[in-house]
């Protein structure tokens, strides 16, 4: 389980390619407080560190079909830069909203606009996966726990601070990037038992 509080930004040095499986070799400098077996969120999404190299501070992870066709993962580069976070600890302040790690589909970020010390970033999705934002509600985009500002069918925004903007890769994105989603798990819930409880009452 994470919080959407990403810790740093690494660089992807490395991709190769072994059937439908994907190895990307990322360089960070926390990899000695890191362990094969650990997993962390890259982007949002939730993988497991299967190589560590202390010494070059880079550390494999692997994707499979199933994750390259539901996340951004396919539109990695060498010299890509990756939101991290390391899952959280159970004795540590909870900072940002419930993040499971499970990307639920991608967005388009559409438009960026400079709110004069801020940054706001506009988003569209496919809706047909019954997906939903609510206005003040939590969303996580690319790993980063954020509260949505406006919420339509399939569009909503968030206003990012000039420290998000910084120390993640928001300072990236434009007019056509691509990003990770993982809506709000209580919402979720919710919207499960009301399909189930509405269709049961037909």
């Amino acid at each position: 389980m994470f919080t959407g509080i990403v810790e740093k930004t690494g660089k992807i040095v490395h991709i190769e390619q072994e059937q439908t499986n994907f190895h990307f070799t990322i360089e960070v400098d926390f990899t000695e407080e890191l362990k094969i077996d650990q997993s962390m969120a890259h982007d949002g999404c939730c993988l497991t560190i299967v190589k560590l190299d202390k010494e070059k501070q880079q550390y494999v992870v692997t994707a499979m079909d199933e994750t390259m066709l539901k996340t951004n993962l396919k539109a990695w580069r060498v010299g890509y830069e990756v939101n991290l976070e390391r899952s959280m600890k159970l004795d540590a302040r909870f900072d940002g909203h419930i993040v499971q790690g499970h990307v639920d589909q991608t967005a388009e970020c559409v438009e960026v606009i400079d709110d004069n010390g801020s940054w706001r970033y506009y988003f569209t999705y496919d809706t047909t996966k019954n997906n939903f934002t609510v206005p003040k509600g939590s969303i996580c985009v690319n790993g980063v726990s954020l509260t949505v500002v406006d919420s339509e069918k399939g569009r909503f925004s968030v206003a990012i601070i000039p420290y998000t903007q910084e120390v993640t890769n928001f300072h990236n994105f434009k007019k056509g990037t691509i990003v990770n989603i993982e809506f709000d798990v209580l919402g979720k819930y919710v919207q499960k038992l009301l399909e189930e409880y509405f269709a049961a009452t037909k």
